[in-house]
């Protein structure tokens, strides 16, 4: 088998609006991991346990710091990698798509191996007008999740491959 070149991306890009999903998301990781960061520290600092470094114990603050200083750069920098690199392209008979942050994956679905074809919205892609479109196949491996897309652009990408699914199963009886 020869390989022809390295895969071209997927024609479309998701909405534009999910930076602002993916940075309201990282924003509500953030200050839950500053939040519990500032009660550990509290409760080490003032606790007094033997088990803690007395150094530690008396420089409690550096967790948070330390907790700002290494998620801030990932908080900034998260959304924007994501939506350059999620795409995705309903091709002839095959689904495309591409996502990641820190590791990539591409996921080609034959269409005639849909089974179900799901659209949802969490409460931070109702507020901004988006969906999560999940296509599913009998096999885990070729099922394909496709997040940050218009509600209007995943509703009518959901219906299209329900139809495409159904006739290409009635063509192959």
């Amino acid at each position: 088998m020869t390989s022809k070149g390295p895969l071209r991306d997927p024609a479309n890009r998701v909405s534009p609006k999910a930076v602002r999903l993916w940075l309201l998301e990282a924003l509500i990781a953030f200050v839950l991991f500053l939040g519990g960061s500032l009660l550990v520290a509290g409760w080490l600092g003032g606790s007094g346990w033997s088990w803690v470094p007395g150094w530690f114990a008396d420089n409690s603050w550096l967790l948070p710091v330390a907790v700002a200083v290494v998620t801030l750069p990932f908080l900034v920098a998260e959304p924007f990698v994501r939506y350059a690199v999620h795409r995705w392209e309903l091709s002839g008979d095959v689904v495309y798509a591409r996502s990641g942050y820190l590791t990539r994956e591409w996921v080609f679905v034959p269409v005639s191996r849909i089974q179900t074809v799901d659209k949802g919205q969490g409460w931070t892609e109702r507020l901004l007008g988006l969906a999560t479109l999940e296509i599913r196949t009998a096999s885990h491996a070729g099922s394909s999740t496709i997040k940050g897309l218009d509600q209007q652009v995943a509703a009518r990408l959901a219906e299209q491959l329900a139809h495409r699914a159904e006739e290409l199963r009635d063509d192959a009886t």
